[in-house]
């Protein structure tokens, strides 16, 4: 059952970010304890009831994770000023910490673990309020807005094309795929039983996708990346990435070998359709954004709000990042706002009338100390206000960069970020509703 969202009520002891003269007030709300994260911009660590903030604490911020290294689940009561660690887990990464993701309501928190006598990664379903948890038999990467499904890729693979949003196991224990395997892709988990299965194979994607850079397909590693369900939880984005087999095994290929491809497919799950496993059937599965156009570079794929359209940073011509916006079927590809620059991790709003995104260090909007804005840009005539300006640049920077990833609460009236202050990784709230007022 989902929980009616509210908006939140922040509590006044949490400190006031005020660097920068920020546009809105803004609060830090993991300021008693270093180190923490939340997960990603499509993901709100803000419950369904707006009551508490989920995040991802680390063990030690300095360095990558080791196999078995456990970090914790901090709880935040953000109307009461307090916190309390509700966990503790092997199954993360430096990006996206454990994969949190809220269900339906306040009672289902999901995050993904590693059980260190086989191996095996599982997403764990946790009553934050009661203790109570449940082993699911898949992972979590997004979960459906009301909880009833998880999506992911394959959760150990991930490191082969790109550090930081899986989970770390002995290399040894890391499938390698050569060629389109059939028991491997996008796998759903029912959180009402707990199983989990491949509902489309990485073998059909690679023929659905159909591109005249797969000329032969056995030649080929692939795998899962980023999985998303739209804001309804009817359809599900999934994208694949593939490069030609080495003899050496492929580890965190992005941004290093030019010949890793990306795929963005797009899905209708038929909930009123099932299989015999209780399981939605895949309608219209398409190359939504092949990899012909991804490979003039792009980034952060998302959904509009009304998942009908995809939006993304892209290099159309191979000139400057835009953001942009397609249809499902690959078509209507085109600048969403002529002349202004792509950044980051952009999301609209419902009203359509702004996006929000922020920016990497190394992108134009950036500034030279290592810090970064929160851009708020009308849909209209691309007029951009800075909401906050916030360091995201880290002493270890790469796989441990810190992203702010700005992601609205289910009233999309909040916003949480991450930053890098006072020599810590730490979790903000932004109050937006002076900007949506205005």
């Amino acid at each position: 059952m989902s929980t009616a969202a509210q908006t939140p009520k922040i509590h006044e002891g949490f400190p006031r970010y005020e660097r920068f003269e920020p546009a809105v007030p803004v609060r830090c709300v993991t300021a008693a304890v270093p180190g923490c994260l939340h997960r990603f911009f499509d993901t709100s660590p803000i419950s369904p009831s707006g009551r508490y903030l989920a995040a991802f604490v680390f063990p030690d911020e300095r360095r990558l994770p080791e196999p078995g290294e456990a970090g914790r689940v901090l709880l935040v009561d953000l109307q009461e000023g307090t916190h309390a660690f509700v966990a503790e887990t092997r199954g993360w990464e430096p990006q996206m910490g454990a994969n949190l993701n809220w269900g339906g309501d306040d009672h289902a928190l999901f995050f993904n673990d590693v059980d260190e006598q086989t191996w095996d990664a599982f997403a764990v379903k946790l009553d934050p309020m009661t203790g109570k948890s449940e082993r699911m038999q898949g992972t979590v990467y997004h979960a459906s807005p009301d909880g009833r499904w998880l999506a992911s890729a394959n959760m150990k693979t991930m490191r082969r094309t790109q550090g930081g949003y899986g989970v770390v196991v002995p290399d040894a224990c890391v499938p390698r795929h050569v060629g389109p395997v059939e028991d491997d892709g996008v796998w759903l988990t029912d959180t009402r039983t707990g199983k989990a299965k491949v509902i489309v194979s990485l073998a059909e994607l690679m023929r659905v996708a159909d591109s005249p850079n797969l000329d032969d397909p056995d030649a080929f590693e692939v795998y899962g990346f980023h999985s998303k369900f739209s804001p309804c939880g009817r359809r599900l984005l999934f994208t694949t990435r593939w490069c030609r087999h080495e003899p050496e095994p492929a580890w965190g290929l992005h941004g290093g070998r030019k010949d890793l491809r990306y795929t963005v497919f797009t899905m209708d799950l038929d909930t009123a359709s099932s299989d015999a496993d209780g399981f939605p059937t895949v309608r219209n599965l398409r190359p939504t954004i092949p990899d012909t156009q991804w490979e003039k570079h792009g980034h952060h794929v998302n959904w509009f709000p009304d998942g009908e359209v995809l939006s993304s940073n892209l290099r159309l011509d191979r000139g400057e990042m835009r953001f942009v916006r397609c249809d499902l079927d690959g078509l209507g590809l085109r600048e969403v706002l002529p002349g202004v620059l792509g950044s980051g991790h952009p999301t609209i709003h419902p009203t359509a009338n702004h996006f929000l995104t922020d920016s990497y260090v190394h992108e134009p909007p950036a500034f030279e100390d290592g810090t970064v804005p929160l851009r708020w840009i009308n849909m209209k005539d691309g007029t951009e206000k800075q909401v906050v300006r916030v360091c995201a640049k880290s002493p270890e920077h790469g796989v441990l960069r810190v992203d702010p990833h700005p992601a609205w609460d289910r009233t999309w009236t909040h916003v949480a970020f991450n930053g890098y202050v006072d020599g810590t990784r730490r979790v903000f709230v932004a109050d937006m509703r002076p900007l949506l007022e205005a």
